[in-house]
């Protein structure tokens, strides 16, 4: 991606880094959000922080990632932030996001959830957001690498793969494909070949 190795190293990153940042993150900001609210609320603001994690993951993949522009700095920023991921789907060391950019993004929301729930709310909205960011780079680099046994695995995959290697203009919710749905950029069912 880049020129000079050092700096190209920022840009690749082990899938096993998103679990050894993010885990305890996630366990603190539970911790903190579990002691500052009651038990119940404490649920459900995880469930609206996964929510709001599924509605970021297909609507960041959808506007910023294909966001395609014609010409100019954007043209090279656009490969770098997806377009190299699509020009190399099989490299194992480009599937997940590097923590010089997932780090930053998620103290952004964190910030955000902190300010729009308030302190117990906040640590339990981020903890749900943050628990649907770490599911959904471990189903990414699963679906590209690993080897789906069960129906729901399988279907992630099919609806990845066809996202790569037919329509890159549909498919984009990754862990949660439902949204595609909702929004209208289900991939078409391919019809039985004889």
């Amino acid at each position: 991606m880049f020129d000079r190795p050092w700096m190209d190293r920022f840009t690749r990153v082990h899938v096993a880094v998103v679990p050894l940042i993010f885990v305890p993150a996630i366990l603190i900001m539970g911790y903190v959000g579990a002691t500052n609210t009651a038990t119940w609320r404490f649920f459900a603001y995880l469930a609206v922080g996964y929510v709001l994690w599924t509605l970021t993951e297909y609507w960041l993949h959808r506007v910023v990632f294909h966001f395609e522009p014609e010409q100019g700095i954007g043209v090279r920023l656009h490969w770098m932030i997806h377009g190299v991921h699509h020009d190399h789907p099989n490299d194992p060391m480009r599937l997940v996001m590097p923590p010089s950019a997932s780090i930053p993004l998620a103290t952004v929301f964190v910030i955000a959830w902190q300010l729009l729930f308030g302190w117990g709310g906040g640590w339990s909205v981020s903890a749900g957001f943050l628990a649907g960011y770490l599911g959904y780079d471990l189903i990414h680099y699963f679906v590209h690498h690993g080897k789906p046994r069960g129906a729901i695995g399988r279907k992630l995959r099919e609806l990845h793969m066809r996202h790569h290697f037919e329509d890159d203009t549909v498919g984009y919710g990754i862990s949660a494909p439902y949204w595609d749905r909702v929004f209208g950029t289900a991939p078409r069912r391919r019809r039985p070949t004889r």
